[in-house]
């Protein structure tokens, strides 16, 4: 291993290999701290041709690499599996590969390093009077490879859709270290397989995302926000049906919270307001965005709002009449995941249904949790928009460390959820991934023809399974 370690530094140079267990603590633990894994090394590769080298090394010595982005994944897809009776291998992240490599204005496109976080690929596109619409709570830690690689989400799906969407060309090192080129990110291209949408939620799995290009959408030049407090989930979706018809595809954002999670955020967050004398049992945060700044979204929104409080579908609603209070709106939804860390241990579902099927879905895992966790909470966020909810079935601190076998515990919850969300038509994984989480539960639940074509392709790209082995893959 020695040998190996000399060779990796000689690749990578002195600022690009990590070899002492305690530097490594961050790269082999998620960032919840729940799991933790075990490498050789960490390799930090400062260019396509050292990511590379570092994995045509490691595939000649059977090495597992682990592909790692900004380590804010849920499923624990980015720690390395080394120590759980697997070869320990070499954990590669791409901190160093945060470049910017070209901007076509008029393509509207941004060529990028993967190893380039969000918040800073919000701030290219800024200046180019552009933006590139996916908005995490995590966007300053995200980067784009990760991103891609677990074909993230967020709040302006919607509108815009995940990165299969908003990607139009990678660069990836495959698992013998050939590097696939296919950044043209050209509108047409009618030349055979479309084998980025291969890599885009490929978690890691086929190989390492090294560069992409991204497609930039107009910058937004008239905005409107919103908080209501509406009856119940079935409420939110009848208002989300009346705003489709009135605003069309200028809703950017609706987000849909109960009780709890607002009380938990508002528990622990410093300096989060909610404009209500009393949390809703259930509230949903609107945006609406135009590229025209002459757009009329405000007397829009107060008038579908108006309507609907007239209706019964709502009981009051707060319409942000400056940036600050539109902060105040957004700030609340992205610090879900801070508040969670610090409320309990929450089994976070990532489960998604027809929207129509919501509020039914949300009914049965309440009455399910309530008969089998009775001492659980129950915490809901959800992306109504397009159909995904976040349930959170939250634990104390104190209730979890005394289980004998959390990891049973955190299953027997997840399968019950899971059960449900397969009953109304959905899926198990929206946005998050599979990681190595939730790989039994795809194997439970889903499509079995699929499965097996995921295995073929994983054997024939990734023969000897160094890439990310233990991860999506049942």
């Amino acid at each position: 291993m020695s040998e190996i370690l000399q060779r990796l530094g000689t690749i990578l140079g002195e600022k690009g290999l990590i070899a002492d267990p305690a530097e490594m603590a961050p790269f082999v633990t998620d960032f919840r701290g729940r799991w933790k894994g075990e490498a050789v090394a960490v390799a930090l590769p400062a260019s396509t041709q050292q990511a590379a080298e570092t994995i045509r090394l490691a595939a000649a010595h059977d090495l597992p690499i682990y592909p790692l982005g900004g380590n804010t994944g849920l499923c624990y897809g980015a720690v390395p599996a080394g120590g759980s009776g697997r070869k320990a291998g070499i954990v590669v992240g791409l901190a160093r590969m945060n470049a910017l490599r070209s901007v076509d204005r008029a393509a509207n496109v941004m060529t990028v390093d993967a190893g380039m976080t969000l918040s800073a690929v919000h701030e290219i596109a800024a200046g180019e009077g552009r933006q590139f619409p996916l908005y995490l709570g995590s966007e300053g830690t995200a980067q784009i490879g990760g991103l891609i690689s677990t074909n993230a989400g967020g709040t302006g799906v919607v509108r815009y859709g995940p990165m299969r969407d908003l990607v139009c060309g990678i660069e990836a090192v495959l698992p013998d270290g050939r590097i696939l080129r296919d950044l043209n990110a050209l509108k047409k291209n009618n030349t055979g397989y479309d084998l980025k949408q291969l890599f885009i939620g490929g978690e890691g799995t086929l190989g390492l995302v090294t560069g992409a290009a991204l497609r930039m959408r107009p910058a937004i030049h008239a905005r409107a926000h919103a908080w209501v407090s509406v009856t119940g989930p079935e409420a939110a979706v009848d208002l989300l049906s009346r705003l489709q018809d009135r605003c069309g595809e200028t809703i950017e954002a609706f987000e849909m919270l109960n009780r709890a999670e607002v009380d938990c955020v508002l528990a622990h967050i410093p300096r989060v307001r909610t404009p209500f004398a009393t949390t809703p049992d259930w509230s949903v945060m609107i945006e609406l965005a135009d590229a025209d700044p002459a757009a009329e979204l405000l007397p829009a929104l107060e008038e579908v709002l108006g309507a609907a409080i007239e209706a019964g579908l709502a009981d009051d609603a707060m319409i942000a009449q400056n940036e600050a209070q539109a902060r105040d709106i957004w700030h609340v939804r992205h610090s879900v995941t801070e508040a969670h860390k610090i409320h309990g241990i929450g089994v976070v579902h990532d489960t998604a249904v027809p929207v129509s099927k919501v509020p039914a879905f949300i009914a049965a895992a309440d009455a399910m949790t309530e008969e089998l966790f009775p001492e659980a909470g129950r915490l809901v966020v959800a992306h109504l928009g397009d159909g995904n909810v976040h349930y959170i079935v939250m634990f104390t601190h104190a209730y979890w460390q005394a289980l004998a076998d959390k990891e049973a515990k955190a299953l027997e919850v997840e399968m019950a959820v899971h059960d449900i969300a397969d009953r109304f038509g959905g899926t198990i994984s929206a946005e998050h991934g599979i990681g190595r989480k939730l790989t039994s539960e795809l194997e439970r639940l889903g499509d079995p023809v699929k499965i097996a074509l995921m295995r073929d392709i994983k054997t024939v790209l990734d023969p000897k399974n160094i890439m990310n082995p233990g991860a999506l893959i049942p």
